[in-house]
């Protein structure tokens, strides 16, 4: 039996990592192939394609690239006609993942398809839904608010969880010794800053991180985990920056596990990422800019009040963010400082982080291994041999 996944950047890879080990496990004989990066790699996938080449985001972001993606487009939709796969499985990434589907359904329409990551149409573009349904046939949701929306569409859905809620956490021997390793005292302030996954994130983000740093009453030690794709990028855009951090490189997850574990409060970019913090009990700040074009088109588009995808699953607004316009040190740098400080604004943030894991699956079956169950209930040809 064969699965053909692709995935378009870090979390993604992440999310089809786990799905891989779920499906492993109820179907051992199944075989993988298609485009991710190094968590599906240790799953067994050999990529087509460096996954970093698929990692952009914003119209005027794309633009450049636009007729090196449409190759690689048609490339994987090859792939995957060469195959011949029981099912396809796109992972986030629409703008790229939808079109290799669309190609592929339109030479096989009888193809299972797959898309994990519902789009967010509740948040901007609802049109989209109906548009995907034209060549998804099942969405695996990772919000538990999402599957209605993608049924009204005419897909099937299933809430299957958040993978964070299912990775292992740093224990406090484990902080404590990345504290002690670093020369970081236990009572000193520790700040997690995440400016992106993206190039062009960490290019427009890093010096407007860097300028809140200097504007903190206090300066705290920085860690900056940082991952494939964007290694060389942080260490020229932080040389400037008023503290020396502390570069996690992309291949050692237990020490970013560990530096999680140790932070007092983090800095970071809009997405998936404050999922990861929440899990770890990190209370933070989200700050995100775009590029002027695409936020003005964004803006008028957007139906929510909020970025952050724990205050959306808490259903709270009580970790601040500072979006677009919004995004400068004089407005970031105040918030920042009363997390690094304590008081109410981290007691509200650790009760919303709180309901978030709980929302998303904490407790549960894995959500990698419901992700593959989902996966099987509709497609026939991997069920019979589960």
């Amino acid at each position: 039996m064969k699965a053909y996944l692709v995935a378009g950047e870090p979390s993604g890879d992440r999310l089809g990592a786990a799905l891989m080990g779920g499906l492993r496990t109820l179907v051992p004989d199944i075989e993988f192939m298609g485009v991710g990066g190094p968590g599906m790699a240790a799953e067994g996938l050999e990529s087509l394609f460096p996954m970093e080449e698929l990692s952009v985001m914003g119209l005027m972001e794309v633009l450049p690239k636009y007729r090196h993606l449409v190759r690689r487009k048609d490339q994987v939709v090859a792939d995957v006609l060469q195959h011949r796969p029981d099912v396809l499985i796109t992972i986030d990434a629409p703008d790229f993942c939808l079109r290799v589907a669309a190609g592929v359904k339109e030479v096989r329409p009888e193809l299972r398809t797959v898309h994990y990551v519902a789009p967010s149409v509740w948040a901007w573009r609802p049109g989209r839904a109906a548009r995907m349904a034209r060549m998804i046939d099942h969405v695996l949701a990772i919000l538990p608010f999402e599957p209605p929306y993608m049924e009204a569409a005419g897909m099937s859905c299933d809430f299957v969880g958040h993978p964070v809620v299912a990775e292992p956490q740093a224990t406090p021997e484990e902080a404590l010794r990345f504290r002690l390793a670093h020369d970081i005292a236990p009572e000193e302030p520790l700040l997690l800053v995440l400016p992106g996954s993206r190039r062009g994130e960490v290019e427009r983000l890093a010096p407007i991180f860097g300028a809140t740093i200097a504007a903190l009453p206090q300066r705290p030690r920085v860690v900056l985990p940082t991952v494939r794709g964007v290694v060389d990028l942080v260490a020229e855009a932080t040389a400037a920056w008023p503290v020396k951090p502390l570069i996690v490189p992309p291949d050692a997850p237990e020490m970013k596990r560990a530096a999680f574990g140790a932070a007092d409060a983090a800095l970071a970019a809009s997405g998936t990422v404050s999922l990861e913090l929440a899990a770890a009990g990190v209370p933070m700040v989200i700050a995100y800019r775009f590029n002027a074009l695409t936020w003005m088109l964004i803006r008028r588009l957007v139906r929510i009040d909020t970025a952050t995808l724990v205050n959306l699953v808490s259903d709270t607004r009580a970790v601040p963010e500072f979006i677009g316009e919004n995004c400068r040190p004089e407005k970031i740098a105040p918030a920042l400082a009363e997390l690094l400080s304590g008081g109410p604004l981290r007691a509200a943030e650790a009760a919303a982080m709180a309901k978030t894991m709980d929302r998303l699956g904490r407790g549960g079956e894995p959500p990698g291994l419901r992700a593959a169950r989902s996966v099987l209930r509709v497609t026939p040809a991997l069920l019979t041999r589960a």
